[in-house]
């Protein structure tokens, strides 16, 4: 039988839902109005905190998806995510651009990962 747990349920949705050792995270938005490098960094804490909330953390991340509001910000954003991610531990990944929720998202991190 399957097992599905959600974490922080709100009227529209929950932060993350656990089915079967895997942990689906929402997408992560950081401070409307920051830079790009402080809304990745508020993203990557607020991951950390949810998966460990799951029983998982950034070593067990499987898939992540990014979007940009803007591809000119991809280096910025790189920069921090590749100081974030454990050596050895790089999850598959795509990033796109898109129109986020409001003009002051500048990035959005959606992740996959298995419970520890």
């Amino acid at each position: 039988m399957s097992t599905v747990e959600r974490l922080q349920t709100g009227q529209r949705m929950s932060q993350a839902v656990i089915h079967n050792g895997t942990v689906y995270l929402a997408g992560q938005v950081g401070a409307p109005g920051e830079s790009v490098t402080a809304q990745t960094e508020a993203i990557l804490k607020g991951i950390e905190k949810l998966l460990a909330e799951a029983g998982s953390d950034p070593t067990r991340i499987l898939q992540a998806t990014i979007w940009l509001a803007d591809m000119d910000d991809f280096a910025e954003m790189n920069a921090v995510w590749d100081a974030w991610v454990p050596e050895g531990h790089a999850p598959t990944r795509a990033c796109g651009e898109s129109k986020l929720a409001t003009p002051d998202f500048k990035v959005e991190i959606i992740v996959v990962a298995a419970q520890k």
